[in-house]
């Protein structure tokens, strides 16, 4: 049985939503989920979990917001090297640039990830919940 971390930071509700979801799939799936936000995870806590789910929206210029979940994200990529790694967010405008990004972040540091980067526009629909599931699986 994995024990995830599912790691977000949301301003709406939406990556929140999105975190659930995940959360619900790794369970689904025979793993352990633990929801924890940006404010309360750090690199120390990496070892811990078998895999992480990281969520974060696309905040300005399709960047991660800054001042709780990129500092927190930055602290944590050095020790990403082989890390069973799912992403997940929500987004407001744009095409996903966000998540092109970060997903190319991750692999720069060796990171495993899963699958694509789930995103959605604005609050998840059924499709969106449905492939946070499937993600949350993944990582189990």
């Amino acid at each position: 049985m994995s024990n995830v971390a599912v790691v977000y930071w949301s301003g709406t509700g939406n990556t929140e939503q999105m975190a659930a979801q995940v959360a619900e799939g790794v369970r689904a799936a025979g793993g352990e989920a633990v929801l924890l936000t940006a404010a309360e995870f750090g690199p120390d806590q990496l070892a811990e979990y078998d895999a992480v789910a990281f969520g974060c929206p696309s905040m300005g210029a399709e960047q991660l917001e800054e001042g709780e979940f990129e500092p927190m994200f930055t602290a944590c990529e050095p020790e990403l090297n082989g890390k069973k790694l799912g992403l997940f967010g929500s987004y407001g405008w744009g095409d996903g640039e966000w998540m092109r990004i970060w997903q190319a972040r991750c692999a720069d540091a060796g990171a495993n990830l899963v699958a694509e980067g789930v995103i959605c526009n604005d609050a998840p629909d059924a499709e969106a919940e449905a492939a946070c599931r499937a993600l949350g699986a993944q990582l189990a």
